[in-house]
């Protein structure tokens, strides 16, 4: 009995933990596990390997918080155009090249690019893009309530916490911006959770909107109807694990401790759920791989829980319409199991004007699956947006007629 007992919970426990895993990479609905082939000592040698050598993530700049309206601390930082922080001078010496070949001019951008991060992921998720724009661009990357270097949402903490809300996150956002960007113009991108943020700003601060917002991205994401997404899984089976999941998260997250620990006893299937609802390639870089791993397994089992419901009640569409003045970029990946790509030819349907992007062979985390097409679009996206002049014609130089 005693094995049965204690056994028995480490199992669940195990089990909890995969399912979690399949939660922080964004699924929120159970999958059909199957073994892993590949021996386990094996692949906690290579995630080792990784670690230890893996190049991304490690772009920092000047940090800075903001107080939430519930009093909790948001961290981000800035990267300034007239420094680039831990950028060596070699790579200093490229920033005119790369100004030309995103901008087509020598001077950095005016504008102050503000990226919003996704579920269970935190502000390096945007590194491809951040090493992009280095030096060229004024940008501000936070990490989310609860996610990254920020504090745990005040209001879902302790016995009277309440689950977080889409709304709540637009506020956020809203405190990010005064401390970090109180003045000039903004471009706001979103990847996931970070674009329905944007959503919720834009709702609740509509005079800030058309006074100081020059364009939106879009990346991966939804305004609403979520609880229709399949993973890629049986219908049935989703509905059914839709219905149980908000209270076995519940009791999950009073049990924090004991479900993490079944989640570093799943490790290999873990990293197994990450690759299928991140990526869609085959040829992903393993040190990516890694990298959006260890970003997912870093959010506790309380964090995933208090966030999950806010996506089932998230809808935003008729909020939309108010952007149709602004360039916006709506972009996804093609293959896309946890927000689908229709999820964002919607928000095109609403937005006619939006430059629709639909990344071939791409998956959820495509920013860093894709990462030269998602920076690309998001130059164009400036762009269009004002933030930076037109390319000069060929063979003139800026400002020549």
């Amino acid at each position: 009995m005693g094995e049965s007992s204690s056994g028995g919970t480490w199992r669940r426990a195990g089990f909890a933990g995969a399912a979690i895993g399949v939660l922080a990479a964004g699924a929120a609905a159970g999958v059909a596990v199957e073994r892993l082939t590949v021996g386990r000592s094996v692949r906690r040698k290579a995630r080792l390997a990784l670690d230890s050598a893996g190049p991304y993530g490690g772009l920092r700049g000047t940090p800075g918080r903001a107080l939430a309206d519930d009093g909790t601390v948001l961290y981000y930082e800035i990267d300034e155009v007239d420094e680039v922080g831990e950028v060596g001078a070699g790579d200093r010496a490229e920033v005119p090249a790369r100004l030309r070949r995103l901008f087509g001019r020598r001077e950095p951008a005016p504008v102050t690019v503000v990226f919003s991060h996704g579920y269970c992921l935190n502000q390096d998720s945007w590194h491809f893009q951040r090493a992009a724009l280095r030096g060229l661009v004024r940008t501000v990357h936070w990490d989310q309530r609860s996610h990254g270097r920020s504090g745990q949402g005040v209001t879902q903490a302790g016995p009277d916490a309440v689950p977080v809300s889409i709304d709540q996150l637009g506020r956020d956002l809203r405190a990010v911006v005064d401390a970090a960007a109180p003045e000039g113009p903004l471009v706001l991108v979103g990847h996931s959770m970070g674009g329905m943020t944007v959503m919720a700003f834009a709702e609740q601060y509509p005079e800030l909107m058309r006074e100081r917002v020059a364009g939106v991205a879009f990346v991966g994401t939804s305004a609403g109807k979520l609880h229709e997404v399949t993973y890629g899984l049986p219908v049935l089976g989703v509905n059914a694990v839709r219905r149980i999941l908000p209270g076995v998260l519940r009791t999950l997250g009073a049990q924090a401790e004991l479900v993490e620990r079944g989640r570093r006893a799943t490790a290999d299937l873990f990293a197994g759920l990450v690759k299928k609802y991140s990526f869609a390639s085959k040829d992903v870089d393993p040190a990516v791989a890694r990298f959006a791993e260890r970003m997912i397994e870093s959010t506790p089992i309380d964090v995933v829980a208090a966030f999950y419901p806010a996506f089932a009640e998230h809808d935003k569409s008729a909020s939309l319409p108010a952007l149709r003045d602004l360039p916006v970029l709506a972009l996804a990946g093609d293959r896309d199991l946890v927000t689908p790509s229709s999820h964002t030819e919607a928000i095109a349907a609403l937005l006619p004007d939006a430059e629709l992007v639909i990344v071939p062979d791409g998956g959820h985390l495509v920013m860093l699956e894709h990462p030269e097409a998602v920076t690309d679009r998001l130059a164009d996206l400036l762009v269009r947006a004002g933030a930076v002049p037109r390319p000069a014609a060929a063979g003139t130089e800026p400002g020549e007629s």
